[in-house]
């Protein structure tokens, strides 16, 4: 069989279409990224956003399956498929010496803005750290509250023992860091930065209290935030809390509603996503002296 495959709307590795690739190559299959000009007998395409549009062309391909949050919160990959090693060779630019996966799934909070509790339910074991790291020692791990179980926090310890770089890049819940968790995350050997979440008034605190212990046990590194983008007057409160201290780094995400129907960004705060995501802007000038057009400072927004 000829299998083509096509992540409709991000660049960023698919482990889930890597993971078919592996399969269908296991089974004597021919499999490449999707060429509208060739044909197929069968087609993966994967969407990961809601809000993203869909493939819009002709599909030429005998069979085509749909999977991903994009198209069906409740599709999985069966079994037999979801836990084999990814095709890493579908993604050359991948450095041979770094692993994606996850080592939960799920989480117990109910944000508003995440889909992953309607999707995956709560947080539970998903895949031992060897499993996705086998002789590869930079691990991007995109577990969405690893800290929130003993399972967790396990994975976390063997990750150490192994001496694995790692990035937890959707973030830590800084509300589960104790004193020995800070002290466990200290002995990790992190690609670059601890992510948090920052994402309502209450977590500001939160974040700070984590760094302080994080500071204590010996971490001196760079800590990432993600921020939620809401209320106009509380997310500029909780972002600059974190404004004159350098060793913060932002990415302020405009609020989507995490459904298939259509969420208008106000204007307001695309602004101020372009401002918090810019070093050069954050670092240099408040939001509400920030000027994204001619002839329009921000701080009219406040009048409003």
């Amino acid at each position: 069989m000829r299998i083509g495959l096509l992540a409709v709307d991000s660049d960023y590795p698919n482990i889930a279409l890597m993971k078919i690739s592996t399969y269908h190559k296991s089974i004597g299959d021919d499999v490449e990224w999707y060429n509208p000009l060739s044909h197929y007998d069968k087609a993966y395409f994967s969407k990961i956003f809601t809000f993203t549009p869909d493939y819009g062309y002709y599909v030429n391909a005998d069979k085509v399956e749909k999977g991903g949050t994009g198209y069906n919160i409740c599709k999985v990959l069966p079994e037999y498929i979801d836990k084999i090693y990814p095709d890493y060779s579908l993604y050359p630019s991948i450095d041979k010496n770094t692993a994606y996966g996850f080592l939960t799934r799920g989480c117990p909070n109910r944000c508003p803005w995440c889909i992953v509790p309607d999707k995956e339910g709560n947080i539970k074991p998903y895949m031992d750290v060897e499993e996705v790291a086998k002789d590869r020692k930079n691990l991007i791990l995109m577990d969405n509250n690893i800290l929130a179980c003993d399972y967790g926090i396990g994975q976390i310890e063997k990750i150490i023992k192994n001496k694995y770089r790692v990035d937890f890049n959707q973030g830590l819940d800084a509300r589960l860091v104790t004193d020995d968790i800070a002290k466990l995350l200290s002995k990790v050997r992190w690609i670059k930065r601890i992510r948090f979440g920052c994402d309502t008034p209450g977590q500001v605190n939160d974040v700070k209290k984590a760094v302080s212990l994080l500071d204590k046990h010996g971490y001196k590194g760079e800590i990432f935030l993600y921020c939620i983008i809401r209320n106009l007057r509380e997310t500029y409160d909780r972002i600059m809390a974190f404004q004159p201290n350098k060793r913060y780094v932002i990415q302020a995400q405009p609020y989507r509603a995490p459904t298939h129907d259509p969420w208008p960004i106000p204007q307001w705060q695309k602004d101020m996503a372009h401002w918090a995501n810019r070093k050069e802007l954050f670092k240099s000038c408040d939001f509400k002296d920030f000027y994204p057009r001619k002839n329009f400072r921000c701080k009219e927004y406040f009048n409003e």
